[in-house]
C-alpha cells in the first residue's frame, strides 16, 4: 500500500460525501497521522513512498477512522486540531469558532489603519480562539493588543493559543459589551467578528451549521444585528477619535450594517470592504469627535 494509492481512495471517499477539497484534506489527515509536514507528504506520495506499517496497520486504521469522521463533515480542523491563520497555527476544537480566511481580510485591514502610529493599542471584541488579536500582534509586536471572548470554553482555546505563541495579548473573559472600561478613548483599532448570523437563517454548509458554537453565530433580532450593534456601541466607548472600528458581517449585510452605524451618530464615516472572493464582508467606521 502506497501513501498514494491511500490518498486517491481517501479523496474519492471524502468527494462522494461531499467534502468540499476532498484531495487536500485527505493529504492534511494523512500529514497529521504520520506527523509530516505537507511538503514533505507530496514528495514522498511522488517518490512512491509505502505506508510505514502496511495497509492493516496502526497508520491506516488511524487514519481511516480520520476520513470516516471527516466523511460524516466533521471539521478538518476539530480532527486536526489545528487551524492555520495569517500565518499563524492555532489549537481549535469543539467549542470555539473555527477562523475562516476570508476574516484576514480585516486583520490587513486593521494593519493598514495602525501604519504611522507608534505603539498602538487594539482591541478585538468576540475573540473567539484569538485568532485576529494574535495575527495583530504578531504583526505589529510594539502594540498592546487586548482581546475578550465570553464563551468559558472558546476561552480556553484562546488562552491556550496565547501561551503557545508566547504574543502578549491581554485577554479577559467576559461579555464583549462590558469590556475594557479600563482602556476607554485610549484605543487606536477595534476589530470584531461577532456573532451576526439572523435567527431565521441556516448555515449551509454541515461544517458551521453543526459543529460551531451557536453562541458565535446567531447575532439576535430580525436582521442579526443585535449583538453587532451592542458591540460596536462598546468599541465606540474605547475608540479615541479618529479611531478605527472594523467589523465582519455577513455578506447580505454590506448595506445594512454600514446603514445601522452611520445612524447612530457615533461614526464619522463608515464604509464597507469585499473579501477576496468579492462578497462584502467588513465594515470599517471611524469614530467621529465626541461633543
Amino acid at each position: 500500500m502506497t501513501l498514494d494509492r491511500l490518498l486517491r481512495a481517501a479523496a474519492a471517499r471524502l468527494a462522494a460525501a461531499g467534502v468540499p477539497s476532498p484531495a487536500v484534506d485527505a493529504e492534511l489527515l494523512l500529514a497529521h497521522v504520520l506527523r509530516r509536514d505537507l511538503a514533505d507528504l507530496r514528495r514522498a506520495r511522488l517518490l512512491g513512498e509505502p505506508l510505514p506499517d502496511g495497509e492493516h496497520g496502526a497508520t491506516a486504521t488511524a487514519y481511516q477512522g480520520l476520513v470516516a469522521r471527516r466523511a460524516a463533515r466533521v471539521p478538518l480542523q476539530h480532527l486536526t486540531g489545528t487551524a492555520h491563520f495569517a500565518g499563524l497555527d492555532l489549537s481549535v476544537g469543539p467549542g470555539v469558532f473555527v477562523p475562516r480566511p476570508e476574516t484576514e481580510v480585516m486583520v490587513e485591514l486593521a494593519l493598514s489603519a495602525l501604519e504611522g502610529i507608534e505603539r498602538p493599542t487594539v482591541v478585538d471584541l468576540c475573540t473567539g480562539s484569538g485568532a485576529v488579536a494574535l495575527a495583530l500582534a504578531s504583526r505589529r509586536p510594539d502594540s498592546r493588543v487586548g482581546a475578550v471572548e465570553l464563551s468559558v470554553e472558546a476561552h480556553r482555546y484562546a488562552a491556550a493559543n496565547v501561551r503557545s505563541t508566547g504574543l502578549g495579548v491581554d485577554l479577559r473573559l467576559g461579555p464583549a459589551q462590558e469590556s475594557f472600561g479600563d482602556w476607554a478613548g485610549e484605543v487606536h483599532v477595534v476589530t470584531s467578528n461577532p456573532p451576526y448570523i439572523p435567527p431565521g437563517a441556516v448555515p449551509v454548509d454541515v461544517e458551521v451549521r453543526e459543529h460551531d458554537p451557536e453562541l458565535a453565530l446567531y447575532g439576535g433580532g430580525e436582521d442579526g444585528l443585535d449583538i453587532p450593534r451592542e458591540v460596536a456601541a462598546r468599541a465606540a466607548d474605547l475608540l479615541r477619535t479618529g479611531g478605527v472600528l472594523l467589523m465582519e458581517h455577513a455578506d447580505v449585510q454590506g448595506r445594512t450594517l454600514p446603514a445601522t452605524l452611520m445612524a447612530t451618530g457615533d461614526w464619522a464615516s463608515v464604509e464597507d470592504h469585499r473579501d477576496l472572493a468579492g462578497l462584502p464582508r467588513v465594515t470599517r467606521a471611524v469614530r467621529a469627535g465626541r461633543p
